[in-house]
């Protein structure tokens, strides 16, 4: 049986996490990097909210950034025991967190291309695939194979002009790239480096690892090539 969770361990996490970047998860009994956490805390009609960017008011408990992670603790009704109330947690919870990992990912894109920072279209993202500041390439998740092929293949090309591999970030429908980049049909875009494109690569790489742990999605597109591995600085987008 999971033993209820003590009031220490809600935000800062219990006395033996020293480190101000690690939480308690309250399912794994076990303290983790706050990277590979999600804080939840109670909204006003007593259900568990996801706290994506960590700064909605109250005491807050952590589970470990995965869809496996969050449905077991919903099953297993660690929100309530954590929180030592009832609080609601039905089984969309971890599909809705999910649904908000990506929502902030896409909402660092839409900033990303309002400050110059994206090019859209199959010649100029091929054009782009040589420029040195070619942070990655997006590639929508109903794209044309095809097309997909050829920019990874011009990708390759130019793999010798820097000095690691540019990923290609294929997670994203054409429909959410269209809301997130205010154009119509976006298949392929390019984003050029600067904070904010690290904003968007660090919260898809968070996305991207919590649906990799779902085990009913079986249509997954990665973060193709080397993930990025960049640290999320705490922006609002």
């Amino acid at each position: 049986m999971l033993a209820v969770a003590q009031d220490n361990e809600l935000d800062r996490g219990a006395a033996k996490v020293a480190s101000g970047d690690e939480r308690f998860c309250a399912l794994t009994r076990t303290a983790k990097p706050v990277d590979e956490m999600i804080r939840f805390v109670v909204g006003p009609q007593d259900e568990a909210v996801p706290d994506i960017k960590r700064k909605l008011p109250g005491r807050g408990l952590w589970i470990t950034a995965t869809h496996a992670a969050v449905a077991e603790a919903v099953r297993r009704n660690v929100f309530a025991r954590g929180f030592k109330r009832a609080v609601r947690a039905d089984a969309a919870l971890a599909d809705r967190t999910g649904e908000l990992l990506g929502r902030a990912a896409l909402d660092a894109l839409a900033i990303a291309a309002k400050a110059g920072r994206v090019v859209t279209g199959f010649g100029k993202v091929e054009d782009a695939t040589v420029q040195p500041d070619l942070a990655a390439v997006l590639a929508a998740a109903d794209g044309a194979a095809d097309g997909k092929r050829k920019i990874a293949a011009a990708l390759r090309r130019s793999a010798t002009e820097r000095a690691g591999a540019v990923p290609i970030v294929g997670c994203f429908t054409s429909a959410q790239l269209d809301l997130a980049l205010n154009r119509l049909n976006v298949v392929h875009a390019a984003l050029l480096d600067g904070p904010v494109s690290e904003t968007f690569l660090a919260r898809t790489a968070r996305f991207e690892r919590y649906r990799a742990e779902n085990p009913g999605e079986t249509d997954r597109n990665h973060l193709e090539q080397s993930p990025v591995a960049a640290a999320e600085d705490e922006r609002t987008a």
